[in-house]
């Protein structure tokens, strides 16, 4: 029953198109290279709909000065340089951008009764992503100013690594050894305007947008700058950074938002503090457990100093050991007016990267680290920017801008 109303539907949709893009036109067609082009009378094109296969003629001109070629009736249809309708496209890149080829291949068999290849579901999925990366991008140098201000404004971002093919780790280094792995940085801007009953901060509900390339960080401060600036950077009363203390999240913060309030998460903090009293204590569990516990209430309270002048009293003797506790105490040092998360409460903001460190499982993760996957840079940034679009909730956008 549905194969035959698929089919009624197809047919139905052919006459629809008959007579789209062909006959006589009221403007006149030019080429890209500003020459008059000449009709060749009519070609047939076959497309691949969700109802099913159907086909039209539409006029092909032709440039006489360069020989290029266009399809009015193709542009119309937003069908250039495809068989494939752009309701199907959407299916299968949403498909595509929620699990394997494979796995979106038979979803659309199953849901849809639509028979295409893994492959085919590969191309459609990364060229959408593609196509969604330069829109994402000219929404950003387009962006307009807000009508109001925005009270308050996070910006958080991260590093994740995806695996990659061997051709695209050619001659970089990983941790202990040759890499497996590159970085995707992944940043998200959400919004703040109220706090609970308990005072504690609450983000405001789908106000959370994503952007992420596996590209290098300077790229990649202009790309959160951008969504930034969409989102009312320019016209916000406060600025808040939120992430780990790596040097390039810090770089960035001071480049790009100079005058933003830059929190380390309190999560990272604490595990520096854990991983302090482990170098400090040694073996000795009870006394790492007893510190950790009072370190973490000074944490708490913003009070680094009070833990530096105390983990200095007990640093270790032996070389090895003793560089990694100054390592450790270094970055309390150099981070602790980021970590004063008494004062940072009592604004009532965050003090956690939560939303940017889940974006990095859901956005990525959960699509381009399953088990076995290699990525080329090209299809892993694809589908990266499909998956920011979609978890931004501007899938719908994206697909009502190419109708305008």
């Amino acid at each position: 029953m549905r194969a035959a109303v698929l089919s009624r539907g197809a047919k139905l949709l052919e006459g629809l198109l008959k007579g789209t893009g062909c006959g006589r036109r009221p403007e006149r067609v030019i080429c890209a290279c500003g020459a008059l082009m000449e009709s060749q009378g009519l070609k047939t094109k076959e497309l691949l709909t969700i109802l099913g296969p159907v086909s039209y003629a539409r006029s092909m001109f032709q440039c006489p000065a360069c020989n290029a070629t266009r399809y009015p009736g193709d542009e119309a249809l937003d069908v250039v340089g495809t068989t494939r309708s752009p309701g199907l496209r959407r299916l299968m890149a949403r498909a595509g951008s929620q699990s394997t080829f494979k796995e979106g291949r038979d979803d659309l068999r199953i849901y849809a009764g639509i028979e295409v290849s893994p492959k085919d579901v590969e191309r459609v999925a990364e060229n959408i992503g593609q196509q969604m990366e330069a829109w994402q991008a000219r929404e950003a140098v387009c962006a307009s100013p807000k009508d109001k201000a925005l009270p308050l404004l996070y910006i958080a971002y991260d590093g994740t690594g995806v695996p990659m093919t061997k051709a695209e780790l050619a001659g970089r280094k990983g941790k202990d050894g040759p890499a497996h792995t590159r970085e995707a940085k992944l940043g998200c801007v959400f919004t703040q305007t109220t706090c609970d009953a308990k005072e504690f901060p609450v983000r405001d509900p789908d106000s959370t947008t994503f952007v992420g390339a596996i590209e290098t960080a300077e790229t990649f401060g202009g790309r959160i700058y951008g969504e930034a600036v969409r989102r009312g950077l320019l016209c916000a009363t406060r600025v808040v950074i939120l992430g780990d203390g790596a040097e390039w999240i810090k770089n960035l913060a001071d480049l790009h938002f100079p005058r933003a309030i830059v929190i380390i998460d309190l999560y990272h903090a604490r595990e520096h503090v854990s991983q302090l009293c482990k170098n400090l204590f040694g073996t000795d569990e009870k006394q790492i457990r007893q510190q950790r516990i009072r370190w973490w209430t000074y944490l708490d309270q913003g009070n680094v100093e009070k833990i530096l002048v105390q983990a200095r009293r007990n640093l270790p003797t032996g070389t090895e050991i003793r560089k990694k506790a100054e390592a450790e105490l270094h970055y309390l040092e150099k981070n602790k007016d980021r970590m004063r998360y008494a004062e940072f409460r009592a604004q009532g903001l965050f003090v956690g990267s939560g939303v940017v460190e889940a974006g990095c499982k859901t956005v990525i993760g959960q699509r381009l680290k399953q088990s076995g996957m290699e990525w080329s840079l090209r299809g892993a940034n694809a589908i990266i920017a499909l998956r920011c679009i979609m978890k931004s909730n501007r899938f719908e956008d994206y697909w009502e801008s190419r109708v305008s």
